[in-house]
């Protein structure tokens, strides 16, 4: 089995791929994987895989860059024809925070913008009735628990979400604002999923992450101390993170895993 892993970061210090590339590594023997640099060099993959994961990345999702802006939305609609035009072999992709609000623009669902402030932590996300019976989210809890780290969001805003696309996931309940609730997944399509939160992070190494002095001095300064004392012992309750973690990625893999069995 074959895995893309399409890289958003622009070069940035993150944590996403080398989560990405452990869950892969860890879950499967039988698969191979390669890494694409799109906003460094503008690279993309062909139609050779069996399935896709694009990352999250800092930045305005709705800004236009002429080295990958065009060349991404050129891939992600070549998968999307490729599925209609063939019953039979499909191609699978995981479309991750910032990879997902590009979608959400590219397809015109709901709206993107600008968050009044940044969402930070291991906060709760609810799933929708649809998420309830999705093969990738159905196993956890309603709540569950995730890294949400984000400037932007994608909201339904008044208009309706229609059909082939399906809302999985809210943002958590915060009664003491008046603000509307984002959008956090959406079954695309049976074959294409994304998320506006990170299911790669895992506790251990988010913690030691975190753990850096320098690290701990920017969330700290961004965020405050009670909001970095809370993440910290969120990382290692073992029915917050730990269980997105196990859960959502891999069971993507397993789905691409079982198709591709059947299929090749």
């Amino acid at each position: 089995m074959k895995i893309a892993i399409l890289d958003l970061y622009d070069n940035h210090a993150n944590e996403g791929m080398r989560c990405i590339k452990e869950l892969i590594s860890a879950n499967l023997d039988a698969i191979e994987y390669s890494v694409f640099d799109v906003r460094g060099k503008g690279e993309l993959p062909d139609l050779s895989f069996d399935a896709y994961i694009s990352s999250g990345g800092p930045g305005d999702p709705t800004e236009y860059n002429q080295l990958w802006s065009d060349a991404w939305a050129a891939w992600i609609t070549s998968l999307l024809v490729f599925n209609q035009e063939n019953s039979h072999k499909k191609k699978y992709a995981l479309l991750i925070c910032h990879s997902f609000q590009l979608m959400c623009c590219q397809l015109k669902i709901g709206k993107t913008s600008l968050r009044h402030s940044p969402s930070f932590g291991i906060l709760p996300v609810h799933l929708t009735s649809d998420g309830l019976a999705d093969p990738i989210l159905s196993g956890l809890n309603d709540p569950f628990y995730t890294v949400d780290s984000r400037s932007f969001q994608v909201l339904a805003g008044s208009d309706e979400i229609e059909e082939p696309y399906k809302i999985l996931a809210i943002e958590k309940e915060r009664s003491y604002v008046s603000y509307e609730r984002a959008i956090m997944a959406v079954r695309f399509s049976d074959e294409i999923i994304g998320t506006q939160f990170h299911p790669e992070a895992d506790p251990i190494g988010m913690g030691l992450y975190f753990k850096q002095p320098a690290k701990q001095a920017q969330i700290i300064a961004e965020h405050g101390q009670v909001k970095y004392s809370e993440m910290m012992d969120s990382l290692y309750d073992p029915e917050r993170l730990s269980k997105t973690y196990s859960f959502i990625i891999p069971s993507f893999l397993e789905i691409v895993y079982q198709h591709s069995a059947v299929k090749l």
